[in-house]
């Protein structure tokens, strides 16, 4: 088992605060007073950062349990850039709210630096996983 040093620890810790401040500058204003003619998607993914943004501030005391947000991050920016972000550019049609949303996904390379791979390795792909069966 890799024993994380307390570098690494402090910096999932402040890749946790950046998550939780950002995102409650961003989302959490828009939560307070929300539009009733939002549309439906858009308060299910206001929804679902807030969750991230207090799920990161989990992460700020406990970052190696709370690893699977990093990796929920960093899956979820890449599967927008790949399946929407990239084609858009591609073809000539991103807009500004594209743009941003690009650029923001983007920025979730971070992740493939700060996430402890050879922790994740031992942790969740060699280690046995939990019984699927009761022992009795």
């Amino acid at each position: 088992m890799h024993e994380l040093s307390i570098f690494r620890l402090n910096l999932l810790r402040a890749t946790y605060l950046l998550i939780l401040v950002g995102l409650a500058i961003q989302i959490w204003p828009l939560l307070i007073a929300p539009p009733l003619d939002l549309p439906l998607m858009k308060g299910v993914v206001r929804s679902v950062l807030a969750t991230v943004s207090l799920l990161a501030a989990l992460g700020i005391r406990y970052p190696v349990k709370m690893l699977p947000l990093m990796f929920f991050e960093l899956v979820w920016k890449s599967i927008w850039i790949l399946v929407f972000g990239l084609p858009l550019w591609r073809s000539g049609q991103m807009d500004a709210e594209a743009a941003e949303t690009m650029l923001a996904c983007g920025m979730g390379v971070i992740f493939l630096f700060v996430i402890p791979w050879g922790h994740v390795m031992d942790t969740y792909v060699k280690a046995p996983g939990d019984r699927w069966r009761s022992t009795t």
